[in-house]
């Protein structure tokens, strides 16, 4: 008899899916098991059996958010350190690594949408999502880019650890929300002006930061 396609692995894979899109539309508080179980046409039964109850599937939903995260920010930290050693070489640089961080925010606005509603107490009882996910990898970034800058001799006295913060915030909370125009309305990052201009204006945040404290 052939295995049929609705297995164990494809069960776990659509249960993730719709927790991680409900989790990011209304918040772990306001999803209930019940609303995960129904999106994919499952019992809470065969939920638990796959997942586990919620605080275990939260932590699977922000473990998945944070291995596609730290793919994109690693491939882009080692495009970072072939980078040549001059000053010029080395903006140009960082500017790369933020322009891939800002697309992948961009591409998964889910995970973005996860981190938002972290920062907001969102799952508040699942404690360990910041030590084992985002403080590590904060601390990888920051050390890499303080690497590159020492070897170029610029940014001594940055902050790299906040610089690297407020690119976080910011590509995620224009991944989420735009901006509002003169007239009152909400633009996105699909309109491709204001796009140019929320990237430019992130480069010279970024590129200011570094020259002032050159």
């Amino acid at each position: 008899m052939s295995a049929q396609p609705d297995d164990g692995p494809s069960r776990s894979e659509r249960i993730l899916e719709a927790a991680s899109r409900l989790f990011a539309e209304r918040g772990y508080d306001a999803t209930s098991t019940r609303a995960i179980a129904d999106a994919v046409g499952l019992n809470i039964a065969t939920v638990a059996y796959h997942v586990g109850g919620k605080p275990e599937l939260y932590r699977a939903v922000m473990r998945r958010a944070h291995l596609a995260q730290r793919e994109v920010v690693v491939a882009a930290l080692e495009q970072l350190h072939t980078c040549g050693s001059s000053a010029e070489e080395t903006r140009a640089a960082l500017l790369g690594f933020v322009d891939a961080y800002l697309s992948f925010c961009l591409n998964r606005p889910e995970v973005a949408a996860l981190w938002i509603r972290r920062w907001l107490s969102e799952g508040a009882d699942v404690t360990e999502i910041e030590t084992e996910f985002a403080g590590p990898l904060v601390a990888e970034v920051a050390t890499a880019v303080r690497a590159v800058l020492d070897r170029a001799g610029i940014g001594a006295g940055v902050d790299v650890e906040m610089l690297t913060f407020t690119i976080v915030w910011t590509a995620h909370s224009f991944g989420q929300a735009g901006i509002i125009d003169p007239a009152g309305r909400r633009v996105g990052p699909r309109d491709l002006a204001v796009l140019d201009r929320f990237r430019a204006n992130l480069h010279a945040i970024v590129t200011g930061v570094l020259d002032q404290k050159s």
